[in-house]
């Protein structure tokens, strides 16, 4: 059926961590799924892991880098944890009961899972996302570059080129149409011209693909290039750091508002 890839959602090899972001799995039984999967003949494997979480954990980020690296797999998928208002965590954070990850420490982490997997081999080819050679995600990359994809299940999304749909997100609900025989479909988007043009300012930075410039951008781009942020290339392409990446919205946003003046 095409598929070559298989991606888990590992997030940390410590148990006491997993168990604090009720994970039903422990580390042992990510390492068991991994060697199912190489048994079983599939070596192109992904993980994922979180990085800032609250320190009352003794979550040991540097433990968990290593204990990836060990694995020798081809991608790593490496996400912040965010507080979302409506979640259990949300509300932990509301009560107090939960202090969220201050903005050094994040950043600390963000840097040093950078250094750590790129020293390794790995390029840092997309703000989350790490890859050997010739092993880069191309479903994520279809996202970046707005190419159109199917979405299949609760949740999904998919975009034709030009109308991004989404389907119910709730597994109830969409069994209920599924069985109904009626679209799961319950929400539609076209972006106009300019959120368009705002947009693909957005997904050009946060790969290393980069962003398209003209020369009248140049003298702009120099104070981000200046902090270390960000750099021009010489086929004109604004590049984003480790560093830049962590600005990203900042930055998309200042060089939207440039354009549409």
């Amino acid at each position: 059926a095409g598929v070559n890839r298989v991606s888990l959602g590992v997030q940390s090899f410590q148990d006491s961590v997993l168990a604090w972001m009720h994970r039903t799995h422990d580390a042992a039984g990510a390492l068991r799924a991994i060697q199912v999967l190489r048994e079983g003949g599939i070596a192109n494997i992904s993980i994922d892991l979180i990085f800032a979480v609250p320190a009352s954990t003794g979550r040991r980020w540097g433990y968990d880098l290593d204990a990836a690296l060990e694995l020798d797999v081809p991608h790593i998928s490496v996400y912040g944890l965010t507080v979302e208002s409506h979640t259990p965590l949300g509300r932990w954070v509301a009560r107090s009961d939960v202090t969220e990850t201050p903005e050094d420490a994040f950043e600390a982490e963000y840097l040093r899972a950078h250094d750590a997997l790129t020293r390794a081999g790995f390029e840092h080819y997309e703000v989350s996302n790490y890859g050997k050679s010739g092993q880069h995600s191309r479903h994520n990359w279809a996202y970046w570059t707005r190419r159109s994809y199917g979405g299949l299940g609760p949740s999904a999304h998919e975009f034709d080129g030009v109308e991004r749909r989404w389907n119910a997100g709730a597994y109830t609900d969409w069994v209920g149409h599924s069985s109904r025989g009626e679209d799961s479909t319950v929400g539609r988007e076209v972006l106009d011209l300019e959120q368009a043009a705002a947009e693909i300012v957005y997904l050009d930075l946060r790969t290393n693909r980069g962003l398209a410039i003209g020369p009248s951008e140049r003298e702009h781009l120099c104070r981000f290039e200046d902090a270390g942020w960000g750099r021009v290339s010489e086929d004109w392409r604004f590049r984003l750091t480790g560093l830049g990446w962590l600005r990203l919205d900042a930055i998309a946003g200042d060089l939207t508002l440039v354009r549409s003046r």
